[in-house]
This record gives structure tokens, C-alpha cells and sequence, in this order.
């Protein structure tokens, strides 16, 4: 058994993921990967004890939002560091 801790996931709650599901295939598919790439950072930024991107919105450095450049979504997640994970609970989408 290694002794290298397990990648970061990202999970989307039920409303978010159903918002991503009304965008365009295109504009889901970069929201998508956008979110894979972010639990790749954010893991990177928390296991090297470094800030994640996006604004904090508490003190406890587990909840930011972050808005995906280029593109009319802005979403804000939660750092589950026991899990290693990423949870988005708000995506909103401007169409």
C-alpha cells in the first residue's frame, strides 16, 4: 500500500449539476472539465498548505467562489480536506 494519499474529486449537488444539465453541450462539457481541473489545483493548493483559488467567503478557509473565465458561470465550493474532496452547492449560470 502506498503511502501517497488518494487524488481530490470534485462532487456536484443535485441543483447545481441540474443547472449544468440546462446549459448548451458545449458550455456543460467546459464547466465539467473546468471542475475536474479545479479539484486538481485546489487538492495541489491545500496538500502544499497554500490558499486555493477563488475568494474566500469564510474564515475557516473551507468555502470560495470562483467564476470561470471567459464564460457567464460562477459557482462556489467547499474544501472537505478529511475526503479529499471538492463539493459544489451553488452554480449559477447567466444566460
Amino acid at each position: 500500500m502506498s503511502d501517497r494519499p488518494r487524488g481530490w474529486t470534485v462532487w456536484t449537488e443535485e441543483i447545481p449539476a441540474s443547472v449544468m444539465l440546462d446549459m448548451p453541450p458545449d458550455l456543460a462539457k467546459k464547466v465539467v472539465n473546468f471542475l475536474n481541473a479545479l479539484a486538481l489545483e485546489v487538492g495541489g493548493a491545500i496538500d502544499l498548505d497554500r490558499q486555493p483559488p477563488g475568494d474566500p467567503m469564510d474564515d475557516l478557509a473551507a468555502r470560495y467562489s470562483l467564476q470561470i473565465n471567459g464564460e457567464p458561470v460562477v459557482f462556489e465550493y467547499v474544501v472537505l480536506r478529511e475526503i479529499r474532496e471538492i463539493r459544489i452547492p451553488v452554480l449559477v449560470w447567466f444566460h
